[in-house]
């Protein structure tokens, strides 16, 4: 019961996390693509990479405490729904070079932070 609270929680840590943060971004930067929801899933590709490979390899973290960070707080952290949802808004609106941007950009550049997090966190 103690994990399912603890998950509960850092869930919560990480989806206000995520509406923070994008909301800044978006407030910053203050045009019509997502760019918030495009930073944190790419600032969370990077960071769930770094922690996986930095626990993996410095550390000994219990199965349970992994699933707490990666599965409780870094999912909730990125949004893949948000993500769709915003590409989807692009595309009904005709915002083409947006609609590309966002679906491949974040793709391609979650995928490549991803790496390098993986990369950066053994070297650590």
């Amino acid at each position: 019961m103690t994990k399912i609270i603890l998950l509960f929680c850092a869930g919560g840590l990480g989806s206000l996390s995520r509406y923070l943060l994008s909301g800044v971004f978006q407030r910053a930067i203050n045009i019509s693509f997502p760019i918030g929801t495009y930073l944190v899933n790419i600032i969370g590709c990077f960071l769930f990479g770094l922690i996986w490979a930095y626990a993996q390899d410095r550390l000994s973290l219990s199965p349970d405490f992994r699933a707490i960070v990666l599965t409780g707080f870094m999912g909730a952290f990125t949004t893949f729904s948000t993500f769709i949802f915003e590409s989807t808004a692009l595309l009904d609106s005709t915002q083409w070079p947006y609609f590309l941007l966002n679906v491949v950009g974040q793709i391609i550049t979650g995928v490549i932070l991803l790496k390098f997090g993986l990369s950066l966190g053994k070297l650590l």
